[in-house]
């Protein structure tokens, strides 16, 4: 059995502490926008996340199509983030996802701890706890599960829970169903750049090399949620993000210099436009910056699904119908991999800069 480098948050968060320890504790300048997320979420002035109805994505009837494609594209140009509702995943598939997710976090810690991953020696599928970044020191109050879901034959069995039981096959037919729809979301960020409908597709590598990558985030109550975050701000590197999450706001977008705190949208999926995208429409669809705050009251989880280019064979650059002379390419050509180590290096640099 591995050991775990970072302590559980959930042993924390059960200890009774009062006051959490200094390095979950966020910098000065991040506390002053960290509000209760109960009331942030009642908010009904101001912009809201946008939420797109999905039902007539593939009408008959063309106008009513183009109409549903419109709002599709308008959201990931201006937003870069959107709740999908009428997306074609039934009710009771995500309903069993998300009970065996929560069946396995309720499992005993020394059950958990049987699928521990390894981070300092590079394997990072299974169960885990942010370790700290060693520039800025800081931890997210969460603990999570990550593992590839497809490709199937790409998958690794031997780290998949096998309690509850039902964990593996609701876990292989969603990935089925959400590798799906992205391939239909792909297709109308494809059109809507003037684009073949399957091209955005093949760029982030089609249906054998696209991997889909899901993670479980558990932010156990926090007893000073004032000074935590369950996930720092980033923008994520995928081309694509799916969330499902138990109906506890937590995620906050960075929208025209304020931060918005999501609804709680019943039956929808939220969906992020990545990094990946961003980069080949050359910044006409936004990968918007995003966090995730905790409470005191109740526990939230999420399920994240991020849609990933492969690491090394593909190069990430603006496509040449998106630039102009009026429109130069914004991004420079960088594998996958490059990409992340680019983000890694300049946040290590921000936060050594910071201290």
């Amino acid at each position: 059995m591995v050991t775990s480098v970072a302590p559980r948050v959930e042993s924390l968060s059960s200890s009774g502490i009062q006051s959490i320890p200094k390095e979950y504790i966020r910098p000065q300048e991040e506390l002053t926008s960290i509000g209760n997320v109960f009331e942030e979420e009642k908010k009904d002035e101001g912009p809201q996340v946008p939420t797109i109805d999905l039902k007539d994505i593939e009408s008959e009837d063309e106008v009513v199509r183009e109409r549903c494609r419109e709002e599709l594209k308008k959201a990931a140009m201006e937003w870069g983030v959107m709740h999908l509702v009428n997306h074609g995943i039934s009710d009771d598939l995500i309903n069993r996802v998300k009970v065996a997710g929560e069946t396995f976090f309720n499992l005993p810690m020394e059950e958990k701890e049987k699928y521990a991953n390894d981070q300092a020696s590079g394997k990072i599928a299974g169960y885990g706890s942010k370790l700290a970044n060693n520039a800025s020191g800081q931890l997210e109050w969460e603990d999570y599960f990550f593992h590839l879901i497809f490709p199937e034959d790409k998958r690794d069995m031997t780290i998949w829970p096998k309690t509850p039981s039902d964990y593996v096959p609701a876990t292989c037919e969603y990935s089925v169903k959400l590798r799906s729809l992205a391939t239909k979301i792909l297709s109308v960020l494809s059109l809507g750049l003037g684009l073949e409908e399957g091209r955005l597709e093949k760029e982030v590598g089609g249906m054998e090399e696209l991997l889909l990558q899901k993670k479980i985030n558990y932010y156990p109550k926090c007893p000073q949620p004032e000074l935590a975050l369950g996930v720092e701000a980033h923008t994520d590197v995928s081309a694509l993000t799916f969330i499902l999450h138990n109906m506890v706001p937590g995620l906050q977008l960075f929208y025209e210099g304020k931060w918005v705190t999501a609804k709680c949208v019943p039956n929808s999926i939220i969906m992020h436009i990545g990094d990946a995208i961003e980069i080949l429409s050359n910044g006409k669809y936004k990968s918007i910056l995003h966090r995730g705050l905790v409470n005191k009251e109740k526990v939230r989880i999420s399920w994240a699904v991020f849609c990933e280019p492969p690491k090394e064979k593909i190069i990430l650059k603006p496509l040449p119908e998106t630039v102009s002379e009026t429109e130069p390419p914004l991004f420079p050509p960088r594998t996958f991999s490059q990409h992340i180590q680019h983000k890694l290096f300049r946040k290590t640099q921000e936060a050594l800069l910071s201290k």
